[in-house]
C-alpha cells in the first residue's frame, strides 16, 4: 500500500521504517525542517525499562495540589482556563488508584521491555550512530529511608522480570568514580544493568536518512493542516502544500494527534506535558558522568551523550507553552554541579523546554479508528524513546494483518 505518515518524530519515523520493512510506499509528512526537532530533540536519552512506572499513581493528586504552591515539585500544575485541561486531569485522576497504576506500570513495563528488543534488532540490522551507552542506569537515594522505599516501589518491576539489584555506595563509586566527590550524599541506589541510553535525535535521523535511501517520502517543513474524510474512510490529508493522498494513514504526531483528530470526530485522551532539559558540552573536564542516573529524591536525570551531558527534570501541565526562562533551570542545574563538579562546562548549557504527548494511563494509542484507513500510533508521554521501536512494530504487525507478539491491552483509542 501507499502508507502516509503524520509525524516525524522518533514514533512516526520509526513506524515509516517498519513499514518500509513491509514493503509498504512511505509518505512522511513533518511540519519542522527535519524530523525529530521537537519532543525527540531534547528528551533524557533513556531507554529504561526499569523505570516505566506509570506517573498516575496515588501519590501524584497530592504532588499536583502542593506545586500550587512549592515551585520545585517534580510535578506542576498550572490551572488554566483550557477545558481540555480539566477534561483530560479528571480521566488522570481515575487513573491514580494504586490498582490502577498497578496495571498501567506493568502494561508499561511489557511494552518498554519489548520494544527495547527491537531496538537493538533495529540497530544491529542496521548500524545506526546514536551515543548508545549500554552500562546499565543507576536510580540513586539521598537518605536510607528513601532507598528502602525506592527498593520497595522497583520490586513491581523486579517481579515482572525487570534486571535489577540494590548497590552500596562503593558500588556506585565503581561504577561511575565521577560521583566520588558526592559521594557521601548519597545512601545507594537501585542499579538496572540492562537499562541504556543514546541520543534519540540522532538515532531519528540516521533511520530516516535509510527510510529516504530506500525510497521513502520524507516532506519536513509541511504542515498537515486538516485530515479530509469522506463516508468512512479518510480520502488524503491537506497540508500548507497541497493535498496529499494514501492508501492508509497512520496518525503519529504527538502533542498534535488530537488537534488534528478532533475536527473529524475523534476525541484523543492525549494532552501536553512540558519537560526541561539541559545540553551540556563537556569540554576538557575531566569527571564527567560515565553511566546515566537519576536523582531519585530529585527527579532529575543525568544522561552522558558522547562529549555532552543531557538533564532532564519536571513535568509541567502548562497546555501547548514551551517557553522557558533560565530560573527554570536553577534548580537541576544546581543538583547536576553538586553531583559532578569538574562535569562539563555549565555556563555553556543549552536551554530546552519541550512537550510530551500524555494519556491519562501513560499507555500510546496504538490501533484502528472509527474510519477504515485511518491508523494512531501516538500518545506515548514521557518514554517515547523506549517505548517507539515496539510500537512501530506492533502498528506495522496490526496494519499487516500478523498477530503483535504482546497482548494489546491499554493500546485502545
Amino acid at each position: 500500500m501507499k502508507v502516509v505518515v503524520i509525524g516525524g518524530g522518533v514514533v512516526g519515523v520509526t513506524t515509516a521504517y517498519q513499514l518500509q520493512q513491509d514493503g509498504h510506499e512511505v509518505t512522511l509528512i513533518e511540519k519542522q525542517p527535519q524530523v525529530a526537532e521537537e519532543t525527540s530533540w531534547g528528551n533524557a536519552g533513556m531507554v529504561a525499562p526499569g523505570h516505566s512506572f506509570a506517573w498516575s499513581s496515588p501519590q501524584a493528586p497530592m504532588i499536583l495540589l502542593k506545586s500550587l504552591v512549592k515551585k520545585n515539585q517534580a510535578l506542576r500544575f498550572k490551572p488554566s482556563l483550557d477545558p481540555r485541561l480539566w477534561t483530560w486531569s479528571l480521566k488522570f485522576l481515575a487513573q491514580c488508584t494504586e490498582e490502577r497504576a498497578r496495571i498501567n506500570t506493568l502494561r508499561k513495563h511489557r511494552l518498554a521491555t519489548y520494544s527495547q528488543g527491537v531496538l537493538h534488532e533495529v540497530v544491529a540490522r542496521e548500524n545506526i550512530q546514536f551515543d548508545n551507552n549500554a552500562r546499565g542506569i543507576m536510580y540513586f537515594y539521598r537518605d536510607e529511608a528513601s532507598l528502602e522505599r525506592g527498593i520497595a516501589h522497583m520490586k513491581i518491576l523486579a517481579d515482572d522480570g525487570q534486571e535489577m539489584r540494590t548497590i552500596s555506595r562503593d558500588e556506585i563509586l565503581k561504577l561511575d568514580p565521577s560521583l566520588a566527590s558526592a559521594a557521601h550524599k548519597i545512601a545507594g541506589a537501585v542499579y538496572c544493568p540492562t537499562d541504556e541510553t543514546g541520543d534519540c535525535n540522532k538515532f531519528t535521523n540516521g533511520l530516516a536518512k535509510l527510510c529516504i535511501e530506500r525510497g521513502a517520502e520524507f516532506r519536513t517543513g509541511t504542515a498537515v493542516t486538516r485530515i479530509n474524510v469522506s463516508g468512512n474512510q479518510v480520502a488524503s490529508v491537506q497540508t500548507d502544500k497541497g493535498e496529499v493522498k494514501g492508501d492508509l494513514y497512520v496518525l503519529s504526531a504527538g502533542n498534535y494527534s488530537p488537534i488534528l483528530a478532533r475536527p473529524i470526530g475523534i476525541d484523543l485522551p492525549i494532552y501536553p506535558v512540558k519537560g526541561y532539559s539541559l545540553t551540556i558540552p563537556i569540554g576538557n573536564h575531566g569527571a564527567a558522568p560515565t553511566i546515566a542516573s537519576v536523582d531519585e529524591n530529585n527527579l532529575v536525570a543525568i544522561t552522558r551523550m558522547g562529549d555532552r551531558v543531557r538533564v532532564t527534570a519536571t513535568a509541567e501541565f502548562a497546555g501547548y507553552n514551551t517557553s522557558h526562562k533560565p530560573d527554570d533551570f536553577t534548580f537541576m542545574k544546581g543538583i547536576v554541579q553538586e553531583l559532578y563538579p569538574d562535569g562539563a562546562d555549565y555556563d555553556r548549557a543549552f536551554m530546552w523546554a519541550g512537550l510530551r504527548p500524555m494519556t491519562p494511563t501513560n499507555m500510546p494509542i496504538i490501533g484502528p479508528s472509527r474510519y477504515r484507513n485511518l491508523f494512531f500510533n501516538t500518545g506515548h508521554g514521557h518514554i517515547g524513546w523506549t517505548m517507539s521501536n515496539g510500537s512501530a512494530r506492533i502498528a506495522a504487525d496490526m496494519i499487516a494483518g500478523r498477530t503483535p507478539a504482546i497482548p494489546l491491552d491499554g493500546l485502545a483509542a
